[in-house]
């Protein structure tokens, strides 16, 4: 009774109430504009082709853009251009010391990055369109494996239908991104989390009706039982590690200013267990499927090296997971400075208990986060090898993977916890039935 009085509270904020349905609304939109078909092409064709060639790229950025590729939408680049913008541009702060400079300025150093993603989300918007473009003429002409077999994907193929393709893709991506950033500001949650996320849910009723197509008249019940309890499980883990902190405590010192006395306090440091978060799996499955996306275009030794990748296999299940376990190690220490970290605590007159300030303190923040990162990367490791083998035992077509399950449960668990705050922050019960959380702060008494 305690959850269902936690969610009647949410009507009773106007402003939550408010944020929530204009998040819904947005995301209907985004959902309408999937059925949207760019012009010059036949999307009957293109789903044909996809589904032929559902284990290379193209089924894998379907998969993100919610069905859109597939439909050749005017969304069919997804919110993908963004997310890879900026990535580079995180990358691009280890490396160009001007950015790493206005990383440092706070906000307004902020603002200014999320410019340049606008601005590299174009760029790559428009290069990934005329690839679009260049591929579906190519499908045309029976370049792409024996996709002419199914028809022709592009009417009128030329220059007109390149530029019209790169005009059109860019602007839905452009429009997805405003969309996501409204979401942010005005709504509920990560707006482009919240967008891949409708995209991959979108899939789960296509899934579940595939696996009693496939199994039809051969239901086991114990073997459906079996998977839901799976699949349950491999929830509950995911919630359990994202949830997941080292806590390294943090002292403050004491300072006389005047007659008062600043400081003596006591915080924690948290480190999560996986700092990566969704990246790893995401890169590695790319890297994995390529071969498989060359080999349909018939480029030279991709054909051999895709059967020695077959999804599924122990080869490629081995390459997954050392990919995964090194984009782990790789993407935190991309992303997360202890040299920053250390100069920040020693700025603010706090240390570490029998840790010195300065090189000794960040060398054990790197010491604690490289042995909790091994950790996370074998847990993303093992749930994303957990729904292939699900679907070799049970014949379940689980397209979505273990990288979709935790984006959906990550998701979640970010949307439900900043409704929570809404909901505490007006005196209001959680939807975890607690009254809050306690403050990460505390006064260290004498």
């Amino acid at each position: 009774m305690s959850a269902l009085s936690a969610f009647a509270n949410i009507g009773k904020v106007p402003e939550l109430r408010r944020r929530i349905l204009f998040t819904v609304l947005l995301l209907a939109v985004y959902r309408i504009g999937v059925f949207v078909t760019i012009p010059g092409v036949d999307r009957t064709v293109m789903n044909a082709v996809i589904h032929k060639q559902g284990g290379g790229l193209l089924g894998l950025f379907n998969m993100f853009s919610g069905g859109a590729l597939g439909n050749l939408s005017i969304f069919a680049l997804g919110i993908m251009p963004y997310v890879s913008a900026s990535i580079i541009l995180q990358l691009l702060t280890m490396v160009f010391k001007p950015l790493d400079e206005l990383r440092k300025e706070g906000e307004q150093g902020q603002r200014k990055i999320n410019q340049y993603t606008r601005y590299g989300t174009i760029v790559l918007s428009l290069v990934q369109g005329f690839g679009i473009a260049m591929s579906l003429e190519a499908m045309n002409n029976g370049d792409l494996s024996d996709s002419a077999a199914v028809g022709d994907v592009v009417t009128h193929a030329g220059w007109g239908f390149r530029l019209m393709s790169m005009l059109t893709l860019t602007t839905g991506t452009a429009f997805m991104m405003w969309v996501g950033e409204q979401i942010t500001e005005r709504g509920i949650g990560n707006g482009i989390s919240l967008l891949i996320f409708a995209g991959i849910v979108d899939g789960i009723p296509d899934g579940i009706a595939g696996y009693f197509a496939t199994n039809k008249g051969n239901i086991q019940p114990l073997n459906l039982a079996a998977v839901v309890a799976i699949v349950l499980a491999t929830v509950a883990t995911i919630v359990f590690f994202e949830r997941a902190q080292r806590r390294i405590p943090i002292y403050y010192a004491r300072r006389t200013v005047g007659r008062r006395i600043y400081g003596g306090q006591t915080a924690h440091l948290p480190l999560r267990v996986n700092t990566s978060g969704t990246i790893p799996p995401i890169f590695a499955s790319s890297l994995l499927m390529f071969p498989a996306t060359l080999a349909n275009f018939k480029v030279p030794g991709m054909a051999q090296l895709q059967s020695l990748l077959q999804r599924g296999d122990w080869a490629f299940n081995t390459f997954y997971v050392l990919l995964i376990i090194f984009f782990c190690h790789f993407y935190t220490a991309v992303t997360f400075q202890p040299v920053d970290v250390a100069d920040n605590l020693k700025k603010q007159q706090a240390f570490i208990p029998s840790v010195r300030q300065g090189k000794q303190t960040a060398d054990y923040i790197d010491y604690v986060l490289t042995r909790i990162t091994f950790g996370g990367s074998l847990y993303v490791a093992v749930v994303c090898i957990v729904p292939s083998i699900i679907s070799q035992q049970f014949h379940v077509p689980f397209r979505w993977g273990g990288t979709s399950i935790m984006i959906v449960v990550g998701v979640a668990l970010d949307t439900v916890n900043q409704i929570e705050a809404h909901l505490i922050t007006r005196n209001y019960e959680g939807l975890s039935g607690g009254g809050g959380r306690t403050s990460r702060i505390r006064v260290r008494k004498d």
